[in-house]
């Protein structure tokens, strides 16, 4: 007779928390045995049937016949076994099914704690699974609670915990607040999958940008490197795959929508967007925009860099706090040392420079910066970096 209850409650399982079906009927399998050895004291011949398309259950013993039974579950008597079978004989062994009904109380309870224990850890492996597969993708969360420092934060069918150290300074949230996330870590632990998210690693910039930019979600348009400050200042260098493609108009969009989506999700955190360049010489260039540079020579053994700009353009390349030569060094993975036009002139080590170093002023507009600002005039970005607040 088919278990009808029983069948849907383990389609619903099926479909609503993508637990397996058949994991399930096995879990019911083995606390059935559970429940007759708890009952009889022994189960090694017991076997159990089920079927997965009505759940139709048979729990069946192999008994031997004998004269006089000793141990009821292993034995039967002759006369009892010539009921079902009438050319039964002495030493025969015969499949006798037994009846779940018959099981005590407490076989019962602990055939049910089998299979609740059973449900739990499979949901536990479907919801890891699921997050192992997101690890280091960005998933858009919900504030929960505040744990210390730390935030919980609600990803629909779990937890994550976004700790202080990778949370934006100076941002604050608050209960139901919805924040993407960068996931980082996803652990398996005995209470369940433990989830380590960051609002402040590079790569939820990445990430951001291949939501937001169809070119860079098909390949077309690559993020080369990522610089960043988190909730201050980041940089990053793009390449296009295709001549056609502008791949800083890519990123920035029309009318910066693009850009500003990227920037309005990380709190208004500063983007600078460069074209990257195999030349590191040209890359180091482009990575210590808005400033301009005169000259500039890397060597490549060394991962070091000599550097000369303007005078008044030296505060522009440092940056505030060194902040915009300290990008400029992680983008391109140069140690870089800059020097005003006078200072080089001065310190000898840079007194060749008119003649060995790369220098490409045909990019430049004097009056595209505004130097008292440090920051972009009104005039069109020039077609190496762009930056967009």
């Amino acid at each position: 007779m088919a278990n009808t209850e029983l069948l849907e409650a383990l389609n619903m399982l099926e479909a609503e928390k993508n637990i397996s079906k058949q994991s399930i009927l096995e879990a019911i399998s083995n606390s059935l045995l559970i429940a007759t050895k708890n009952h009889y004291g022994k189960a090694d011949n017991v076997t159990v049937s089920i079927d997965p398309d009505t759940c139709e259950y048979h729990v069946i013993a192999d008994k031997t016949v004998v004269e006089t039974v000793e141990e009821p579950i292993e034995e039967i008597s002759l006369e009892d076994a010539r009921e079902i079978d009438g050319g039964i004989k002495l030493g025969d062994v015969i499949k006798i099914e037994l009846q779940s009904k018959d099981f005590g109380r407490i076989a019962t309870s602990s055939a049910k704690n089998v299979i609740t224990q059973k449900i739990r850890e499979e949901e536990r492996k479907v919801i890891l699974d699921e997050y192992q597969a997101k690890a280091h993708t960005v998933v858009t969360g919900i504030v929960q609670r505040f744990i210390g420092r730390n935030i919980s934060i609600d990803l629909g069918k779990t937890d994550a915990i976004l700790n202080e150290n990778e949370q934006i300074r100076g941002e604050h949230y608050r209960q139901t607040d919805r924040i993407k996330v960068y996931i980082l870590e996803v652990k398996d632990t005995v209470k369940g999958p433990r989830i380590r998210v960051s609002r402040t690693h590079p790569e939820l910039v990445r990430k951001l940008f291949e939501e937001e930019v169809q070119e860079v979600r098909d390949g077309i348009v690559e993020i080369k490197a990522i610089a960043r400050e988190a909730g201050n200042r980041t940089k990053i260098a793009v390449w296009s795959n295709d001549e056609n493609v502008d791949p800083v108009g890519a990123c920035v969009g029309m009318n910066g929508t693009r850009v500003n989506a990227v920037v309005s999700e990380l709190g208004n955190e500063k983007i600078d967007i460069t074209i990257w360049d195999d030349n590191p010489a040209i890359m180091i260039e482009n990575a210590l925009s808005p400033a301009k540079v005169i000259s500039v020579m890397a060597d490549m053994e060394e991962h070091t860099a000599k550097v000369v700009v303007p005078d008044y353009q030296l505060s522009l390349a440092i940056g505030k706090e060194g902040q915009n030569a300290r990008l400029a060094a992680k983008l391109t993975g140069y140690k870089i040392d800059i020097k005003s036009e006078t200072q080089a002139q001065e310190a000898g080590d840079f007194y060749t420079y008119e003649d060995e170093y790369y220098d490409d002023d045909e990019y430049y507009d004097d009056e595209y910066y505004d130097e008292d600002e440090a920051a972009y005039g009104d005039q069109a970005a020039d077609e190496m970096t762009e930056s967009v607040e």
